[in-house]
């Protein structure tokens, strides 16, 4: 159908890329329009591929995940770019996110999970995935990964934030969402998107969850 949500597959395992075609392919909305087993595959296929959304997985040979998610995003009206992440191994996958992927997801996420993962991520809903970014960037507070070739510290990026939106900058590391945050701070929904936008434009941040690992790289949540 024409207005099906464009899934293009990325993992280096051929079973697990079955499994999810076969979800995908199962829904009435999503159909997969293309497949890669490694980053360096991946990028060359989708720069000739129209795709909506990417799953991509980490490691992989070749060329990994974090820097096929940095090829993709600087494409042109590229994909958005989901990352699979064993949560138990793939500190990498903050490298992936830091790259330009929209949200994490655990590898083993039950099926419903992916679906509304994908819709949501098409829809460009940057709360896709707050709550499981936060969970693993706690577990892995203490050994983020330098991005390469950073050119200023997180730190600098919040001179212009206000103290109202360094608070909505704290809310949103916490995984809540606008209407939780709104509750919180007793203003409207309306002034919390307000904040938020302002926050995307002053930060640089692309959507919601770079804002969840800023909040963790200044240390306004998290471990330290």
């Amino acid at each position: 159908m024409s207005d099906s949500i464009r899934v293009f597959l990325v993992d280096d395992q051929q079973m697990v890329r079955a499994g999810f075609r076969m979800l995908v392919d199962s829904q009435d909305d999503m159909t997969v329009v293309g497949e890669a087993g490694d980053g360096a595959e991946a990028v060359q296929l989708i720069g000739v591929t129209s795709c909506d959304v990417v799953l991509m997985d980490v490691r992989m040979p070749r060329l990994d995940g974090v820097e096929a998610t940095r090829s993709i995003t600087a494409m042109a009206d590229g994909p958005r770019v989901i990352v699979l992440t064993t949560f138990d191994l793939d500190e990498y996958a903050f490298a992936a996110i830091k790259a330009g992927a929209a949200a994490f997801l655990l590898k083993d996420a039950a099926p419903p999970e992916l679906l509304g993962a994908i819709r949501a991520v098409y829809r460009g809903d940057a709360v896709v995935a707050p709550s499981t970014t936060r969970r693993l960037l706690d577990h892995f507070a203490t050994t983020l990964p330098d991005p390469a070739g950073a050119t200023e510290s997180p730190d600098d990026r919040l001179a212009e934030v206000t103290d109202r939106e360094r608070e909505v900058l704290v809310l949103v590391g916490r995984g809540l969402s606008n209407s939780e945050i709104a509750s919180e701070l007793f203003v409207a929904e309306a002034t919390v998107k307000t904040h938020i936008s302002r926050l995307l434009a002053k930060t640089r941040s692309r959507d919601r969850v770079q804002l969840v690992v800023l909040a963790y790289e200044t240390h306004l949540v998290g471990g330290h």
